[in-house]
């Protein structure tokens, strides 16, 4: 805030200090209000770390959020790790990041168990009936979003396009397309073509700027973020143990084909190239783990992405549920419920470890880069490329959702599933489109209209209509 004195404005004063035990508190809160996807989480963050306690500047906190879009894994808990490691080194970075990710890995534990346990009894087996159904009208609005933003021109839309026949038709891998269109936007920002000068990002808040001068951490650069290579040789192989150890020990002990270690490399693969936000990545982990792996269908897909957009974090929890249904469907000797929490478990391991090393040994570097064209020109291109994934994504699921069977069309190169029209599931597709109505002709927000829907399934299944 500002003062007034004889007319004129006085720069606000900073804040003062806060003690890592005063942030843990803070950081909780914004762990248990993380909801609605990466763009409502960083709109909490920034209300409350920018505007709230000012804490970070808008410019300060812009810069961050754009680079940690850069990263594989999702931005909003990297970003919540980046602030914590600015205001309080290595310890803040864990709590913060730590925090953001704790809420999530309990409720969809909890509802894992509830449903293997009860999911295809009475209320239950109605209530995911109506999340399901509601979850394609929540894909389609971010593919909106997301468009929205990122194509701004008819390069930008020519790589969207490109995307979704690619992964759609053709099935080249994700990691492929998005090394590919990073690479375009790279060489194209470089060679100083102006489609490729568009920047990227979530907007963060059109009310008033808070200057970094007037912030806890101004406008310095903090003592720890001086790289140096001793540190960063620290960093790396810290996290890289921690990452990978269980990885190796996992391959040594039980070979390739156990469950678990599919599920271990499976997942740190995806560490690795989950640029773009979890609808991106989404599209291929479906469609590996249903049609490759054989972990779960695609309906029970769909259950657990209603899970992931209906509980506090990162909606790449959802890759936990996966991870549990795997382990608990190929337990082997283990009890299944004991398989599938270890599964789940760590899915979520391999999946957040590599978040920590992307932030702890990037960090000091990322501070110094302010402006820079060629990784803006990058970040550009992806997101572009991830509307067509995120396209493919949506469809998919209006697939799996609206119609009981499908079949393969195979010709030549091209290959994807089709819907048996005659296989329509006529409720399905009437809460589909009502939570599709609801979303983008009402406004309604993505908690009412989830909520609707599952009241709905429910009373269909006590109706006796759906099971």
């Amino acid at each position: 805030m500002t003062t007034m004195t004889s007319g004129a404005t006085t720069p606000a004063t900073r804040p003062e200090p806060v003690s890592l035990g005063e942030a843990f508190w803070v950081w909780l809160r914004i762990a248990a209000l993380s909801f609605g996807g990466p763009a409502g989480q960083i709109a909490v963050m920034h209300r409350i770390l920018v505007e709230e306690k000012r804490w970070i500047g808008e410019h300060r906190f812009l810069h961050a959020l754009n680079y940690c879009m850069l990263l594989p894994g999702p931005e909003a808990q990297q970003l919540a790790t980046y602030i914590g490691w600015l205001m309080h080194r290595t310890k803040g970075g864990i709590v913060a990041g730590g925090l953001f990710v704790l809420p999530g890995v309990v409720a969809i534990m909890a509802l894992s168990w509830v449903y293997v346990l009860y999911g295809h009894v009475g209320l239950v087996a109605g209530l995911f009936f109506g999340l399901k159904s509601a979850v394609l009208a929540v894909v389609l609005q971010a593919v909106v979003r997301i468009g929205g933003r990122a194509l701004k021109n008819d390069a930008m839309r020519a790589l969207a396009g490109s995307a979704f026949i690619l992964i759609f038709f053709l099935n080249v891998p994700f990691p492929v397309i998005v090394i590919g269109a990073g690479l375009i936007g790279y060489v194209g920002s470089r060679a100083g073509i102006a489609t490729f000068l568009v920047g990227g990002g979530h907007g963060a808040s059109k009310g008033k700027i808070v200057p970094d001068a007037e912030t806890l951490l101004g406008e310095e650069l903090p003592a720890h973020a001086n790289p140096t290579l001793g540190q960063a040789l620290r960093q790396a192989s810290i996290w890289l143990t921690l990452w990978l150890a269980p990885v190796v020990a996992l391959l040594l002990l039980f070979g390739p084909n156990d469950v678990f270690t599919k599920i271990a490399t499976f997942f740190s693969t995806m560490a690795i190239v989950t640029f773009g936000g979890a609808y991106a990545v989404l599209a291929y982990v479906a469609q590996q783990a249903v049609d490759a792996y054989h972990w779960l269908t695609a309906k029970e897909m769909l259950d657990g992405l209603g899970m992931a957009e209906t509980t506090p974090g990162p909606l790449i929890m959802v890759l936990q549920f996966v991870g549990f249904m795997g382990a608990y469907r190929h337990s082997g000797t283990l009890p299944p419920l004991l398989a599938g929490t270890l599964g789940g478990l760590l899915a979520t391991w391999v999946t957040f470890i590599p978040c920590f090393l992307w932030i702890f040994l990037g960090a000091p570097f990322i501070e110094r880069l302010r402006g820079n064209a060629a990784l803006s020109g990058a970040l550009s291109a992806i997101t572009a490329a991830v509307v067509g994934v995120i396209l493919n994504l949506a469809i998919w699921f209006a697939i799996h959702t609206i119609f009981r069977t499908t079949v393969p069309v195979i010709f030549g190169p091209v290959h994807f599933e089709a819907p048996v029209v005659a296989s329509v599931d006529p409720w399905a597709a009437a809460l589909a489109a009502l939570a599709i109505l609801a979303v983008f002709r009402l406004k309604a927000g993505m908690f009412a209209t989830l909520g609707a829907a599952s009241a709905i399934g429910i009373a269909l299944n006590l109706a006796g209509i759906v099971r």
